[in-house]
């Protein structure tokens, strides 16, 4: 039996999900409301909490923090930390309604939702600019040692997402040239490979893992999103530390070097998010380090 949840680590990514965040109405009904969640959490869900939810609760989670407002060089990188995040994951989007309605129901009086988010896989696992997403993303053990902390009962399994809602200018990024399209990523769309010759400012070599010290390595589980009109990524990325993550989104925003990442230019970040996703215990939600 998987003692992390599940959905951290499963590919390719779901054919569709829901990001629901919640914000702290009671602090006298969440026990209650925990107990509930418990029971309707399985491995079609990953759960996070933030910051502020666990100190509701009494406790501490070493290395868990909120979400920096991030201002780099000439970009903003804004924070829109909540409570609790629950990701639903599935191939049904009226399934997953009803399951968002169901957990939703069981948080409240002590949690209310504020914000909701479809997802959807893109043909193979891209990104609506074409590109494929993910490429880089560590496989097997490697995966498991980037996303998945270590340590005593309670702990191991357990997880930290850094969460971005990015809305993408489709129609400005059509109307550039191929070559400066294959730039700012830093990879050729015909056939993703990496371009050596690509500017500084390419995003695969704002981001590339290795390049950090120490090593910057999660695990990449985002998808796109649409709402009306407006479209872009919902990033997720997985870490046994938010460090990783941070220090890629430092240099992305130009705060390491002073070359901010090409990926602003037809994208820009409008939420940001911290949790940490507790363990697995017989199938449940392990919460042993939130004991007071």
């Amino acid at each position: 039996m998987s003692y992390y949840q599940p959905g951290i680590l499963a590919t390719p990514v779901p054919p569709q999900a829901r990001h629901l965040f919640f914000a702290l109405e009671s602090v006298e009904a969440l026990p209650a409301a925990i107990d509930r969640l418990l029971l309707l959490v399985d491995g079609r869900a990953v759960i996070g909490f933030g910051e502020s939810l666990v100190q509701a609760l009494g406790a501490q989670i070493e290395g868990l923090r909120a979400f920096p407002a991030l201002a780099g060089v000439g970009v903003d990188n804004p924070s829109t930390q909540y409570a609790l995040w629950c990701w639903l994951h599935g191939e049904d989007r009226g399934e997953l309604l009803h399951r968002s309605r169901a957990i939703e129901a069981a948080l409240a009086p002590a949690l209310r939702l504020v914000q909701m988010n479809e997802t959807f896989r893109h043909m193979t696992g891209h990104d609506l600019t074409g590109y494929e997403d993910g490429t880089e993303n560590p496989h097997d053990e490697a995966a498991v040692a980037a996303a998945l902390a270590q340590g005593v009962d309670g702990v191991r399994g357990g997880s930290f997402a850094a969460i971005q809602q990015w809305q993408h200018d489709l129609d400005g990024f059509a109307a550039m040239q191929p070559h400066e399209r294959d730039n700012i990523m830093g990879r050729r769309l015909s056939d993703n490979e990496e371009i050596d010759e690509a500017p500084e400012s390419a995003h695969v070599k704002r981001t590339a893992q290795e390049s950090f010290a120490p090593e910057a390595f999660v695990v990449r589980r985002s998808m796109p999103w649409i709402e009306g009109d407006r479209a872009g990524l919902m990033f997720l990325a997985f870490g046994f530390s938010l460090d990783a993550f941070e220090a890629q989104l430092r240099r992305m925003s130009g705060l390491e070097d002073g070359i901010t990442d090409g990926l602003y230019r037809m994208s820009r970040p409008i939420t940001g998010g911290y949790y940490w996703c507790p363990p697995l215990l017989d199938g449940r939600l392990d919460l042993r380090a939130l004991a007071r």
